[in-house]
């Protein structure tokens, strides 16, 4: 799927395995726990960003600001809740990644979509929209009210196992998470579909998930 008007017109290799991927993909391939929303859930779109960075593929993501009240410092793609008068989870995504951090929809090729999933804490149905960015530069938030700073990480980083390590929660709940430099490691949704991701793609490398630490208290 190309948006229209989009700089970008064809696909690089490496990515063809993602395009592949997502008409065949499953929620619960993505979300083992919580694959399928209830009706009641809102719904809301991120923009799952790839481009070729300087040092070779990357991805996209925001750090939260530390004065939100919830999820301060969490690094997430970009997204949010959908308006009403967005046409589909598509049109949310590029908005919301224009609003927050300034990246022209015109840029991003559209090349499909993964199952949406549900969000328990926020009751949230959340559709990851993939796109890939080919002309990337430096970005700079446009909403710093919500958005701290941007990150325009290497995959070969996120794969390397010396950066992955499971975190838990004081609830009790454990999962995957990245070293990305950032005082908040990368976890929760958005490290749980990277790491889901990588797996079915092939990409992920052997690391050690009995590696625990705490999250910060930031949270």
């Amino acid at each position: 799927m190309k948006l229209e008007g989009s700089s970008a017109t064809t696909l690089p290799d490496w990515l063809k395995p993602v395009e592949e991927l997502a008409t065949s993909v499953r929620a619960e391939q993505l979300a083992p726990r919580f694959p399928h929303p209830p009706a009641d859930a809102r719904p809301a779109a991120v923009l799952i960003c790839f481009a070729d960075g300087a040092d070779g593929p990357e991805l996209l993501l925001t750090v939260r600001a530390t004065t939100l009240r919830s999820h301060a410092g969490q690094i997430s793609f970009p997204g949010g809740a959908s308006d009403d008068d967005d046409a589909d989870a598509v049109t949310t995504a590029l908005r919301e990644a224009e609003e927050e951090v300034g990246l022209d929809p015109a840029d991003v090729l559209v090349f499909g979509t993964l199952p949406t999933l549900w969000l328990p804490p926020s009751n949230f149905s959340v559709t990851s929209v993939l796109g890939y960015w080919s002309a990337p530069r430096t970005l700079e938030p446009v909403d710093v009210a919500e958005v701290g700073s941007i990150l325009h990480h290497p995959i070969r980083q996120l794969i390397d196992p010396a950066n992955r390590f499971s975190v838990e929660h004081p609830t009790g709940w454990r999962g995957p998470a990245f070293e990305v430099g950032s005082e908040v490691p990368l976890w929760g949704f958005t490290a749980g579909v990277i790491s889901r991701l990588f797996e079915e793609l092939g990409w992920e490398k052997p690391w050690d998930d009995t590696i625990t630490r705490p999250l910060p208290e930031l949270l």
